[in-house]
């Protein structure tokens, strides 16, 4: 490519397995790259790509705020101009050219792509990042490229993956020839030393003063280095963030340290003073955003809530809610991870070792924790065939169907043959 200077940071895991990991992409339609967070799969794949000649590259994140950030890493490391060489795209925003042959989008953006392209023929490679999550988006994306890949021998396709589901993914898209290789890359981590503070609810103790408490710890006897803190929403940020603000007022060494809030829903502005460098003292205060899909630099110590927004359906209620839940023992393991990337680092986590051990080892997948009538609406309009059909990861329960199409047949989306009504194309329009 010429005038592209294509280089890889030489303390990523990632770059150390760069030719086992570009003769695979050569030889194979469909690769799994799993390693843990910090391996640099994100930024350093799409190089890797287009050092194979690779032109228009879709590159998917599940969401918006990292979308952007990936795209600005990649562009700066390629030395080009956010927009040229290297867009993205999210909702509403996009900052793509005529030039663009890396375009890092939210997985949505893909999606709504395959009703205008049905084969994506638009795209030569498509990296479908952070496949683990496992949301709907990112199941419907896995289940349909592999009913276009027969038609799309061209087309190639690396899936990556934290190391818990890569069996599953290679098994996916099995072929012929057998699985889809899986090349394993480790993390840039030093050891992370677990400490569990579980503390009581009560009038004059809450959340709040157990982060605060957990921040002295860390802290104690003039330690520096930043914090991450795990908390599961917006509301539950923004009265964490007043509380620390108050309460580091009071002491001398810490009253100047920076307390910064990371969601999805914050101001350009303000995500990215998140990633600029300091030299103080800083608390980050994160959604599960900072989990896999984002590297907030410079993080020493993690706090771990252990909970977050999780969106579960009731098949009994006919209810879909977003609850406030414990998290999983992998997404408690990412967490931990997040803060042995600069040096040997802690996690504090406010519950017990036996809390923990109770927990479900896995975060369920969006599918089966959703009602199907908006997955079955989505698949018409999408127009992905019927859900019975669709080769889904793991396919939800014909009683979870049978309940769909019955709450749409109510609402009067579907007819008797279960096909889209007026109301049914209006609702999907939505």
């Amino acid at each position: 490519m010429p005038d592209l200077q294509i280089t890889y940071p030489e303390d990523l895991p990632v770059s150390q397995r760069r030719d086992e990991i570009l003769e695979a992409i050569r030889s194979h339609q469909v690769v799994v790259i799993a390693g843990a967070t910090g391996s640099g799969k994100t930024t350093q794949l799409p190089k890797m790509c287009l050092e194979l000649g690779r032109t228009s590259i879709a590159h998917t994140q599940p969401r918006r705020i990292a979308a952007r950030a990936v795209a600005e890493r990649i562009s700066e490391e390629l030395k080009v101009e956010l927009g040229g060489l290297v867009g993205y795209q999210v909702r509403f925003t996009d900052k793509v050219s005529a030039e663009t042959k890396v375009k890092v989008m939210t997985d949505g953006i893909l999606l709504n792509a395959m009703q205008r392209h049905r084969n994506l023929e638009q795209y030569d490679t498509i990296i479908i990042d952070e496949a683990h999550e496992r949301s709907l988006n990112i199941d419907f994306l896995l289940g349909y490229l592999r009913q276009i890949l027969p038609r799309r021998p061209d087309l190639k396709v690396v899936v990556t993956s934290a190391t818990i589901d890569a069996d599953r993914f290679a098994k996916h898209f099995a072929s012929s020839k057998g699985d889809a290789p899986i090349i394993m890359v480790s993390g840039r981590t030093f050891p992370v030393e677990q400490r569990y503070r579980p503390f009581e609810e009560s009038r004059d103790h809450d959340l709040n003063d157990a982060i605060a408490d957990g921040v002295d710890e860390l802290w104690a006897g003039g330690m520096g280095g930043d914090i991450l803190v795990f908390l599961p929403g917006e509301r539950e940020i923004r009265e964490a963030a007043d509380h620390l603000r108050k309460h580091l007022s009071h002491q001398p060494l810490t009253r100047n340290a920076e307390v910064l809030p990371l969601f999805a829903r914050l101001s350009q502005a303000e995500q990215d003073r998140v990633f600029d460098v300091s030299n103080g003292r800083r608390i980050v205060l994160a959604t599960n955003v900072a989990e896999t899909s984002l590297t907030v630099p410079g993080i020493r110590y993690v706090i771990d809530a252990g909970t977050a927004r999780v969106k579960r359906y009731s098949l009994r209620s006919k209810v879909e809610q977003l609850m406030v839940e414990p998290i999983s023992q992998a997404a408690a393991n990412q967490r931990a991870g997040r803060c042995g990337r600069v040096a040997n680092g802690i996690c504090i986590r406010l519950y017990d070792d036996k809390d923990f051990a109770g927990r479900p080892r896995f975060t369920d997948p969006e599918i089966l924790r959703s009602s199907l009538a908006g997955v079955i609406l989505r698949m018409k309009s999408l127009h992905l065939g019927v859900v019975e059909d669709f080769p889904f990861i793991e396919a939800p329960s014909k009683r979870a169907i049978t309940d769909g199409y019955q709450l749409l047949a109510e609402l009067g989306a579907v007819d008797d043959d279960n096909e889209l009504t007026p109301i049914g194309k209006e609702l999907a329009r939505l």
